[in-house]
């Protein structure tokens, strides 16, 4: 009698120490990657194509500078912070690149702040140039093909690299200047344009925020080959599938302060448009959101923080999701690709959950300042998705 006594107490006991350490073992093996490096690997035949090695000579293919790159829906934030700008986001296949224009003396110089610029680091020596120089790589001559509108993925050759250009400076002395620059790779048909009646597709597209003015950007009505960052806040419509509020976990949205961006904005709202910042420059003599479109805008953008608020207890709520939602709703309608920036960058497991939300729910592309952190794509991970 007392054995059964025994065995009737421990066997509960063990059954827990029992899913007790397969909980922790499954914790573990979630987060290998804090103790061990999963991406390290051994590279095969490491001296395969080399001279006086197996297959010597046979490394080498005309358009090799981009292989095995996997372009990916990412943008490379203030990408002129990056120890070699531009190329260290096409390494990680990121398809959109940002770049900060000073127009000072009849030059444009790239940098955050006015502290930072110098008189060699220009938009052309930064990012025209070396664009130039990359796309005829990839559109060579050679006895088999005269390649053309191949773009900078050698993966995937009609993949656009959207170069998003941030006027810093004035926007209507600046934007012929840009434009002007744009012309090394205009005449070489690298430019994605609108010819009055279609958008021809081309290896880079050019976008203009910032003060980038609407107006001057629509000026253009037979070739246009700078297009607008419209603003993604003035979108909004109402979700088809709002998030239900029932769940205990969202008692208490109620009280959390979110400020002004939790304000849902209204489809007749006016854009009354201050003088300056993203989507807000030269729209004065616009009728309404509906007149961006892809034949004159390319990204609908707007500030995460601003715009949605902050992400209280580590989840968003119900409003925020309707408002994620109705915005993107809204870009998807007008024909445009949505775009947050501004998202949180710290802690890492809400700024990883702030992007699984994003991709989700239909953004286009992430802003991102952790480029390998976006690429290899371990921000999707859960450790419990046996339980999910």
């Amino acid at each position: 009698m007392a054995c059964l006594k025994r065995a009737m107490v421990a066997f509960p006991i063990l059954v827990l120490l029992f899913f007790g350490a397969l909980h922790i073992l499954q914790v573990l093996i979630g987060r290998a990657w804090l103790f061990w490096d999963l991406d390290a690997y051994d590279e095969f035949m490491p001296n395969w194509g080399k001279s006086g090695h197996s297959g010597g000579g046979l490394k080498d293919y005309p358009t090799d500078a981009t292989r095995d790159v996997l372009p990916i829906p990412c943008h490379s934030h203030n990408d002129y912070w990056r120890r070699v700008p531009m190329f260290d986001a096409i390494h990680w296949g990121c398809t959109s690149i940002e770049a900060d224009v000073w127009n000072f003396d009849e030059e444009l110089y790239i940098g955050h702040d006015l502290a930072s610029l110098t008189r060699n680091r220009t938009l052309q020596n930064l990012y025209i140039n070396p664009l130039v120089d990359l796309l005829d790589k990839m559109n060579p001559k050679t006895d088999f093909t005269n390649a053309k509108g191949h773009g900078v993925f050698d993966a995937d050759p009609q993949q656009t690299l959207v170069l998003l250009i941030d006027f810093k400076t004035k926007g209507h002395s600046t934007f012929p200047l840009v434009s002007k620059q744009l012309e090394a790779l205009r005449e070489k048909d690298y430019l994605t344009f609108w010819d009055g009646i279609e958008i021809h597709r081309r290896a880079v597209t050019v976008v203009g925020t910032g003060n980038t003015p609407f107006d001057l950007v629509v000026n253009s009505t037979t070739h246009r080959d700078i297009f607008f960052d419209a603003p993604l806040d003035k979108m909004w419509e109402l979700p088809r599938d709002p998030i239900s509020s029932q769940d205990p976990v969202h008692n208490r949205d109620g009280d959390l302060d979110y400020g002004d961006a939790m304000a849902l904005p209204s489809r007749t709202t006016p854009l009354s448009p201050p003088s300056s910042g993203q989507g807000r420059v030269g729209i004065e003599n616009i009728q309404s959101v509906d007149d961006f479109s892809p034949e004159n805008s390319y990204y609908a953008s707007t500030s995460f923080t601003r715009t949605i608020g902050f992400v209280w207890r580590g989840h968003l709520s119900p409003r925020q999701m309707d408002i994620i939602r109705g915005q993107i709703r809204g870009a998807k309608r007008r024909g445009l690709k949505a775009r947050y920036w501004d998202t949180p960058s710290w802690p890492i497991a809400l700024r990883n959950h702030v992007w699984h939300v994003l991709m989700k729910e239909g953004a286009d592309v992430l802003n991102v300042d952790d480029l390998r952190a976006a690429a290899v794509d371990t921000w999707k991970l859960r450790v419990h998705d046996w339980f999910n």
